[in-house]
């Protein structure tokens, strides 16, 4: 099988990270039989130092023309890099903004993970990291109060401001497909998030979800409350496989899932339109402070090319296998410097890449 990526190296510690997931998939095609092909793009600060925009339109046509889009990290310090001082539309993250509006990528998925080996980081209380968890946060990313209507104005010499959460059945239905589609790869049980006690929009959400469960029997259903579900998340975290929300829910609940994983340098991330398409990043950002130290922990983007082949390509084994290797390099006690702990084995950004292609096998 031939694997047309888009690679997107970016800014900071982008070109390390990627570099190491490209070496972990070579060695999963090898083993498994596939061709990757791999064209590089310029995006972020990148793009602004060659072309003078963060994103060229040449730039997305490549990237539409690809299977699927792995990405780095983009940005620089924005107290001391130059980029931030031309205007909003021309700085670094525009660029991924463009991308995402260009690739019609409506559905973002942010796994949280807390393996056995770094439960000493969780900072929940140690009877809830022995359980471990494993979830996935599904958020709508396009619409909802993001994106709906706003302004502020001044009635009787006082500021109002107004914010409009906005919400129709296709945008909803779309990605609860795309989540129930995901829950049966995983452990197929969906928990909808909502605040259907105030909320209209909420009304509506839980209305069309159920309408689309009914294609699921084989998917079990719950609904709970937004607020619920934050105290869940820190009261019982292991309770959850697939959970789906807007997208404002879903930006505060990934950042909390995230939080109690303790280790950001594991999170990764897709963000998928409504054919097999997606973009793979890692969660964390581009760490300008130590580019090019060959330090830099590249797991979190080897986990998000392990995501690309399961949900853009279908390719479940080999997504396994990588993961596995991810499982038995951490049981081996090989550590980068943002998750090393007494007792393990400091290794660099390139052997640690090493290390995780020769699990492959």
């Amino acid at each position: 099988m031939k694997l047309n990526i888009t690679c997107i190296p970016g800014d900071g510690i982008g070109p390390e990270i990627v570099r190491e997931a490209k070496k972990v998939l070579d060695r999963t095609a090898l083993k498994f039989g596939h061709e990757m092909i791999y064209t590089d793009i310029l995006m972020g600060g990148a793009s602004i130092d060659v072309h003078g925009v963060p994103l060229t339109d040449e730039a997305i046509q490549t990237a539409k023309n690809a299977d699927a889009v792995l990405m780095g990290s983009i940005g620089g310090d924005t107290t001391t890099s130059p980029w931030y001082k031309l205007a909003p539309e021309l700085r670094p993250e525009a660029g991924l903004l463009k991308i995402r509006k260009a690739l019609n990528l409506f559905a973002n998925l942010r796994p949280a993970v807390l393996y056995d080996e770094l439960a000493a980081a969780c900072p929940l209380k140690e009877e809830i990291s022995k359980a471990g968890f494993d979830m996935l946060i599904m958020r709508e990313l396009t619409g909802g109060l993001y994106f709906g209507e706003r302004k502020t104005v001044t009635e009787n010499g006082i500021r109002k401001a107004v914010d409009t959460l906005t919400y129709n059945e296709e945008e909803i239905r779309r990605i609860a497909v795309k989540g129930f589609d995901i829950a049966r790869k995983r452990r197929k049980k969906v928990t909808s998030v909502d605040k259907a006690n105030v909320l209209d929009s909420s009304r509506l959400w839980r209305a069309v979800v159920e309408e689309v469960a009914k294609n699921y029997p084989d998917v079990t259903l719950e609904h709970m409350l937004v607020d619920n579900c934050a105290m869940q998340l820190v009261k019982d975290p292991a309770q959850f496989d697939v959970i789906l929300t807007e997208n404002m829910f879903g930006d505060i609940l990934s950042d909390e899932a995230s939080m109690v994983t303790g280790s950001i340098g594991m999170l990764s991330s897709a963000s998928l339109n409504d054919t097999k398409f997606g973009l793979y990043e890692p969660s964390h950002g581009s760490a300008p402070d130590i580019a090019g130290k060959n330090i830099a922990n590249p797991i979190a983007t080897v986990l998000s090319a392990a995501m690309m082949l399961r949900f853009t390509f279908d390719l479940d084994e080999e997504a396994d296998a990588i993961e596995s290797a991810v499982k038995q390099v951490l049981k081996e006690g090989f550590r980068t410097v943002d998750i090393m702990s007494e007792g393990c084995k400091k290794v660099s950004c390139s052997e640690m890449g090493d290390l995780l292609a020769q699990r492959i096998g």
